[in-house]
């Protein structure tokens, strides 16, 4: 039986289409949670977990966590307010503000107040209690722990492109208020900047 020209045999036809589909399909590599890798030079989980724990750490060497528990004989109680992002870029600032948080309850340094939001919902769970839990259970209104200091703060984004190259800088400033009186206690600040170069790079 001659072959005719110009065709494949059903063998090499397969072989070719198999190496087609492996050639588009989905390549998943999985890497360690900490391991650092940058692919768009945007922020990441790594820029969020390392400025949070950066600040809390220069936040709590300050004075004004030991001049509290002198005075008052307990450590603070802090909670984080709004962290706002006024820059260009996407940033999951919920993600920092769980890291921000994460870093002030592991110190054991302070103490940390539930957020407004946490706090509406622990409200109507103790109404809740009122009308249907047992007595010796029910935990009552009214006893909740006051914060002492409150954690703001902003995330900015200046990004110079030239043709394929990109200098993307990420601000993020920090302020401690103390709820009495609306003295800042603490202003913490920290810088990144990446160099990116890449094909078809917009801004």
């Amino acid at each position: 039986m001659k072959r005719v020209p110009g065709r494949w045999s059903a063998p090499v036809l397969l072989a070719v289409l198999a190496l087609a589909a492996g050639a588009c399909s989905t390549q998943v590599e999985r890497i360690e949670v900490g391991e650092v890798r940058d692919l768009s030079g945007r922020w990441n989980d790594t820029d969020s977990r390392l400025v949070s724990e950066e600040m809390v750490a220069d936040l709590l060497s300050r004075p004004w966590v030991e001049d509290f528990r002198r005075r008052e004989g307990r450590p603070p109680a802090v909670i984080v307010g709004e962290v706002l992002n006024l820059g260009h870029e996407h940033i999951n600032v919920r993600t920092f503000v769980l890291d921000i948080e994460r870093a002030l309850i592991n110190s054991g340094k302070v103490v940390f107040v539930a957020s407004k939001t946490e706090r509406e919902e622990l409200r109507e769970e103790r109404r809740d209690q009122e009308l249907h839990a047992r007595e010796d259970t029910r935990k009552p209104m009214g006893r909740e722990l006051g914060a002492d200091f409150m954690l703001k703060g902003t995330i900015n984004t200046i990004f110079d492109t030239e043709g394929r190259r990109q200098v993307r800088y990420y601000q993020v400033d920090l302020t401690l208020i103390d709820l009495a009186d609306n003295r800042k206690v603490w202003l913490g600040q920290k810088k990144i900047k990446k160099f990116v170069t890449k094909p078809g790079l917009r801004p």
